[in-house]
């Protein structure tokens, strides 16, 4: 593997890392955003009726960590199960993305992230920001 750059990454490019329902990761994969390593790790989790919310929070806790990841995309539905561990979360990268899956549509008003901007620009304009 390449020598790290600047901020840890490596030259090869970071990755996207997802946990989310089946049909969304499968459409990620689909597209070739999936990646296993030689440990055989990878940069998805497919979250079940069956996965624990301490499986959730791990993982989550396992890519935010992650050196060769620069965003995460999580499913809404899948990042209210842990949104403690996503509201405590503050470091830029990797940045984390809610998104919505085939069950459960996006909801501005739940994403964490996208109200701390609207916090950021109301303090910084003095007025409210509309998303």
């Amino acid at each position: 593997m390449a020598a790290a750059a600047a901020g840890g990454r490596s030259e090869e490019g970071a990755l996207i890392a997802m946990i989310a329902d089946e049909d969304t990761i499968t459409g990620f994969l689909l597209a070739g955003v999936g990646h296993k390593d030689f440990r055989r790790k990878t940069n998805f989790l497919v979250v079940d009726s069956k996965t624990s919310t301490r499986t959730i929070e791990d993982t989550f806790k396992e890519f935010t960590s992650r050196e060769d990841i620069a965003i995460v995309l999580i499913s809404q539905f899948v990042a209210n199960m842990i949104r403690f561990a996503i509201d405590s979360y503050r470091k830029p990268v990797p940045a984390i993305l809610e998104i919505p899956s085939k069950e459960h549509p996006y909801d501005p008003s739940q994403d964490s992230i996208l109200s701390r901007v609207k916090h950021l620009f109301q303090a910084d304009t003095g007025s409210a920001v509309r998303f």
